[in-house]
């Protein structure tokens, strides 16, 4: 192992554009749980998939119930604002502080990476703390619209001060595309990438599971490298995608990383 995280900071140092792929490993160490692990959210509670199955078009139906329900119900969604980020979290804001990390582009809807003080975030799958709308895709702090306000008024659903097109969670839900500028900035990263992190994800749900296969495939660039730091090995390793396997916790190995870095900079 340690092997392999030399070579892998010796990769970050020589890189022109890395990119980190971040999935559900990474957020397991701040205590959320997966999803259908032995322990998920769904495997205890099939009734929460099927409600997460039914929000879009909930939504699309009935605005005004799908934030009714939102915002009175007992969600595992509203848990995820309570974790803190881990130390993986916070290996990859360093290596973007020191410009050796140019993207996160997270299949995580929890916003640690942000609260860990990385700048250059992708939120594929949207991110909790966010209000999007339906209609334009502008991205809003819930702040500026005081939900609990409205729902007290009852004037729900929230609507766009930019397009009056109605809000919803910038999560995206089950049946939604990915919103166009971030599928599109993903792809760009993806595209200019010689160097990327396969972080607590093995790259299954697509069209995320797209980016890393993208990356080999590119026509116009050299072969990309790719490193997984995952608890097990992944389809990406079984197809030969990835070119190493860093196998463990993210939160142990990423700062391990990071010192390599240092050590060899220093």
């Amino acid at each position: 192992m340690e092997e392999l995280i030399s070579k892998t900071a010796e990769l970050l140092i020589k890189s022109r554009h890395a990119v980190a792929l971040t999935g559900a490993g990474m957020s397991t160490e701040s205590g959320i749980p997966d999803f259908r692990g032995p322990n998920g959210i769904w495997t205890k509670n099939p009734k929460a998939e099927q409600q997460a199955y039914e929000s879009y078009f909930k939504f699309q139906q009935n605005p005004r119930q799908y934030w009714i329900e939102r915002l009175t119900g007992t969600s595992w969604i509203n848990e995820l604002t309570k974790a803190q980020p881990n130390p993986g979290h916070f290996a990859l804001a360093e290596l973007e502080k020191m410009s050796l990390l140019k993207s996160v582009i997270t299949q995580n809807i929890d916003n640690l990476h942000q609260k860990a003080g990385s700048k250059s975030v992708l939120d594929y799958h949207g991110n909790i703390s966010l209000l999007r709308c339906f209609s334009c895709d502008t991205r809003f702090d819930p702040v500026e619209y005081e939900l609990d306000k409205l729902l007290a008024e009852d004037r729900l659903p929230p609507y766009c001060k930019r397009c009056s097109g109605v809000l919803k969670s910038d999560i995206v839900h089950f049946h939604e595309a990915i919103p166009p500028d971030v599928s599109t900035e993903s792809q760009a990263q993806v595209g200019r990438c010689d160097v990327m992190l396969i972080c607590g994800t093995s790259a299954v749900v697509y069209p995320f599971a797209m980016l890393p296969r993208i990356a080999k495939q590119y026509p116009s660039k050299q072969k990309t490298i790719i490193v997984e730091i995952n608890a097990d090995p992944t389809p990406l390793t079984h197809e030969g995608i990835s070119d190493y396997l860093i196998q463990g916790k993210t939160g142990t190995i990423l700062p391990k990383i990071v010192d390599e870095v240092k050590k060899r900079t220093s």
